[in-house]
């Protein structure tokens, strides 16, 4: 039987870095998605080597078809994909008003679109393989947040594409999962978000504890899984009671409004 195979978009920020780690202990051989080729070789070259073949690092554009093409091309070339993991996101935290066309676009194009037509894409090759589709998204995915309009839209796109598609591919050989970390400490996270999360009280989680419930979910039989309880308990009560959640977060809104400025 020939090795597996996973795509990870996203693979240099701190989360895909970290999944990436644990998938090549668990003997995958990665192809790995990112906008920096000496990034991507650097963290290849942390890697244990594949059993047979080697690692692969892509150099690419996320919102850009051609880069898109490129992925599915050598994947449909190789025969399988094993496992995709949409990792890769982008975001910052800004009122609606101040966002430009391009950052609207930019987040669309790379936290839904790119996720979208790789998992199109790769349809044939996970089939092939009678892999997994893991798309990652947030607990923003659940909760609209305040000066997170652009961000919120994306994720909760993410999460009804990975249920929609979980459940038109229910009779495959492919299992679609979701997996929505909360607040983490990468780079998508600027210094102000951090004082936010710290001023609100809000959790942070370390990459390496996130790539551990990813894993977790990865080993399951679960369809989803949601990091932190706060936040998991936090996300029922908006689809039930939404009122409640308008008010807790309203109060948390003069202190959002003055640390993001």
């Amino acid at each position: 039987m020939s090795q597996a195979i996973a795509v990870l978009s996203g693979a240099t920020g701190g989360i895909g870095q970290a999944i990436a780690k644990r998938l090549a202990q668990r003997h995958y051989r990665l192809v790995l998605l990112g906008r920096q080729q000496q990034l991507l070789d650097s963290l290849i070259n942390e890697l244990p080597s594949p059993q047979c073949g080697h690692h692969i690092g892509l150099s690419v554009d996320l919102t850009m078809t051609n880069d898109i093409n490129h992925v599915i091309d050598l994947l449909s070339g190789i025969g399988r994909c094993d496992l995709l993991i949409n990792n890769a996101g982008v975001n910052s935290m800004q009122p609606l008003q101040t966002l430009s066309t391009t950052q609207v676009d930019n987040v669309l194009s790379v936290n839904i679109r790119a996720p979208m037509l790789l998992s199109q894409g790769l349809l044939a090759a996970l089939s092939q393989a009678r892999g997994t589709i893991i798309n990652v998204g947030s607990s923003f995915g659940a909760i609209g947040y305040p000066l997170q309009s652009h961000y919120c839209a994306s994720k909760f796109a993410l999460r009804g594409f990975s249920e929609a598609l979980a459940r038109e591919l229910s009779d495959s050989a492919i299992t679609v999962k979701y997996f929505a970390p909360r607040a983490t400490h990468t780079a998508i996270n600027s210094d102000k978000v951090v004082a936010l999360n710290t001023a609100l009280g809000n959790a942070m989680d370390t990459p390496d504890y996130v790539a551990d419930e990813f894993m977790r979910l990865l080993d399951s039989t679960e369809r989803q899984r949601s990091v932190g309880k706060k936040e998991s308990f936090f996300a029922k009560v908006n689809a039930l009671w939404p009122t409640l959640v308008d008010n807790a977060l309203a109060k948390q809104l003069p202190v959002i409004k003055k640390l993001m400025r």
